[in-house]
């Protein structure tokens, strides 16, 4: 019941992962990035330990594939999970489980994975690696534009009513960690205008964690 993306910014080393469905609250199950280490989404059947699980594995050295094929071989209902995963080089990999639901396919590029279940076509996902491939920009930017591909080429068989993004960048948090759990309208919309807010005070946000001091103020009352 969801659609996705994990992708790198060559440029940045920042990893990023959106995400859509029908189910509510999906990006608080499914998405997973690390700093210097890589993106992990947990998808289909969800089980969210196989995205720290995943990471784990590749802070500790694996490649994705090898992360991925430790995912297959801990055997524990894996033919009902879809697991996409990027490691800190940029290369991909994917499980997607025989018993995902309904339509499903997965596709992989340059910096960049998506998979997808429940899917109104089997086009979905080559539509977001294509369009991330060819836009260019911020991180979040690309992931949006990658999500509303796969929206347009068909999204979900059904409508969309829960989507997320999260950006890791240097800092062992994440940098941007967006979040519509239930809309009745298109909560990829809902991320791209969050997106649109957060981004330029961004920097400042993780300035105020690492010092305060030298952050700006945004006056907002009490803070002129």
């Amino acid at each position: 019941m969801t659609f996705s993306l994990a992708a790198r910014c060559a440029q940045t080393g920042q990893f990023g992962v959106a995400v859509a469905s029908s189910s509510p609250a999906v990006a608080a199950r499914c998405a997973y990035t690390r700093a210097g280490v890589g993106a992990v989404l947990s998808q289909n059947v969800t089980d969210p330990t196989l995205g720290p699980f995943t990471l784990d594995r590749m802070q500790a050295g694996d490649s994705a594939a090898q992360a991925i094929a430790a995912v297959q071989a801990q055997g524990r209902f894996v033919d009902y999970r879809q697991v996409i995963a990027i490691d800190a080089t940029g290369a991909t990999a994917i499980h997607s489980g025989p018993n995902s639901l309904g339509i499903w396919t997965q596709a992989q590029g340059r910096d960049v994975a998506s998979g997808g279940n429940m899917l109104a076509n089997d086009g979905i996902c080559a539509a977001i690696v294509v369009e991330f491939e060819q836009t260019t920009g911020p991180l979040g930017d690309r992931l949006i534009a990658a999500m509303r591909a796969g929206l347009a080429a068909g999204g979900e068989a059904g409508p969309v009513h829960s989507a997320g993004m999260q950006i890791a960048g240097t800092v062992p948090w994440p940098i941007a960690d967006l979040r519509c759990d239930w809309t009745e309208d298109c909560p990829i919309e809902a991320i791209a205008t969050a997106w649109s807010v957060y981004k330029p005070q961004m920097d400042a946000y993780i300035q105020r964690a690492l010092d305060p001091r030298e952050a700006p103020s945004y006056g907002v009352p009490g803070d002129e």
